[in-house]
């Protein structure tokens, strides 16, 4: 198997949350173009090619999967929440 890097520097992450599509944009350092392998579950990491670092995360629908979660866990109160 081949070894891939993850930056260790907290500083270097950055985000941007697409609330109309409730996607969930996670990148380490700058945001840059790389390789998209689907973990699964809507997650989708990104890896510099080149170097092999794991350079970002997509994750899909983190708002609605929350949502739901706390809903059937009965945690959340059904008047301030909404599903979906």
């Amino acid at each position: 198997m081949e070894t891939l890097k993850i930056l260790e520097k907290k500083e270097n992450l950055q985000w941007d949350y697409d609330a109309e599509a409730d996607v969930l944009y996670v990148s380490i350092g700058s945001p840059a173009k790389g390789e998209g392998v689907d973990l699964g579950n809507d997650t989708i990491v990104r890896i510099n090619s080149e170097t092999k670092e794991i350079i970002g995360f997509t994750i899909i629908n983190p708002l609605k999967k929350t949502l739901n979660e706390l809903n059937a866990s009965g945690i959340a109160d059904k008047n301030c929440l909404r599903t979906y």
